[in-house]
């Protein structure tokens, strides 16, 4: 059904870009009375044809229509096929041949387009699984470790060390769903079909709801919101930003590390808004910056004792944030800390235009 749907599309495609370069053509032909220009414009038609459909096939149809229509419609004596005129055939071949190698040539740029692009979404996977190997490797560890030290010094353990045990196990699970849930967006994302489903959602809104969350898993976690006076409205997934910003907020506290305070400042410029997670920890070291949001930040550019790897979950904030059409920046504050942000396309008529 698909691969039907796409050939009529390029049927369509390719009819309707003939008809508009028959008809201009038609016009030029009465106001200026010459015929020269015709045949360039049919090989730009062919040109459009080749780069808006897949394959040779509509290329190579429009460059013999082109030839034919030229001859019968714009050469004299009009509304007559006559190959024979003195200077015109090889002229029509010079045509035809141009359209064909015009044709072929944009085929092939956009196969090799398509090759590459392939190619990127290959690294990006094994950059991905990388990432997300070494994320269950480390939290799976530790909860068979505690299992295992509960498990075989029952007798000898305090109550209270055995709870510390249970609360390592806990967390270490929390973690898991954390990843999985990010692997979840990652194949919603990066699916063959995959299209995010977008809504007006209100801004506020979605960064209260990502902040309860937060305060869910770290109570002691001081975070301060500050928004713009006026009430803003941007075309979303709301669970898809919000799961970005819980995902920020954690690596603040997880890699901030002497961090005091967390901030998440919204700022309303034409066009976009720009939702920024700061804090005022250790910062972000100088050669993570080029890489934390493609899946590949290797353990030794993080802090030896730190347990997580912030590469998966900042690709996948990447990931989401892209299927928006907006962008991600990272940077250290000049006054000590790290500050991630993103925005995101926004219509002014979702503004309450104050």
């Amino acid at each position: 059904m698909k691969e039907k749907h796409t050939r009529i599309g390029n049927m369509a495609i390719t009819a309707a870009i003939l008809a508009a370069t028959s008809g201009l053509s038609y016009l030029l032909h009465r106001v200026s009375n010459s015929d020269f220009h015709v045949p360039m414009l049919f090989v730009l038609a062919v040109l459009f044809i080749s780069l808006l459909t897949d394959g040779y096939v509509y290329g190579i149809i429009a460059s013999m229509a082109a030839v034919i229509g030229v001859n019968y419609i714009f050469t004299y004596p009009y509304f007559a096929l006559n190959f024979t005129i003195t200077g015109y055939p090889m002229t029509f071949l010079t045509m035809l041949a141009v359209s064909i190698c015009v044709s072929a040539l944009t085929t092939r740029i956009k196969k090799q387009e398509q090759i590459r692009l392939e190619v990127e979404k290959e690294k990006t996977r094994a950059n991905l699984l990388r990432a997300i190997s070494h994320d269950i490797r480390t939290p799976l560890t530790s909860i068979v470790g505690s299992a295992s030290g509960i498990l075989e010094n029952q007798k000898v353990l305090t109550q209270e060390r055995e709870m510390e045990l249970v609360q390592d196990i806990k967390d270490e699970a929390q973690w898991l769903i954390r990843i999985v849930e990010n692997l979840l967006s990652v194949t919603r994302i990066n699916g063959e079909n995959a299209r995010i489903n977008t809504e007006d959602e209100v801004v506020e809104e979605i960064i209260s709801s990502a902040v309860i969350k937060f305060n869910k898993r770290f109570p002691e976690a001081s975070v301060e919101v500050k928004m713009p006076e006026e009430f803003l409205m941007v075309a979303m997934d709301g669970v898809l930003i919000e799961q970005v910003l819980v995902n920020l907020l954690e690596n603040a506290v997880l890699h901030g590390k002497t961090y005091t305070k967390i901030w998440i400042i919204v700022t309303h410029t034409p066009g976009r808004v720009e939702i920024a997670v700061e804090d005022d920890g250790q910062g972000i070291k100088e050669s993570v910056l080029p890489v934390m949001f493609e899946g590949k930040i290797s353990s030794d550019e993080e802090e030896s004792d730190s347990k997580r790897n912030m590469g998966i979950g900042l690709s996948v904030c990447h990931s989401i944030v892209k299927a928006h059409k907006g962008g991600m920046h990272a940077e250290n504050r000049a006054e000590g800390g790290a500050r991630i942000s993103f925005w995101l396309p926004m219509n002014e008529e979702d503004t309450d235009g104050y």
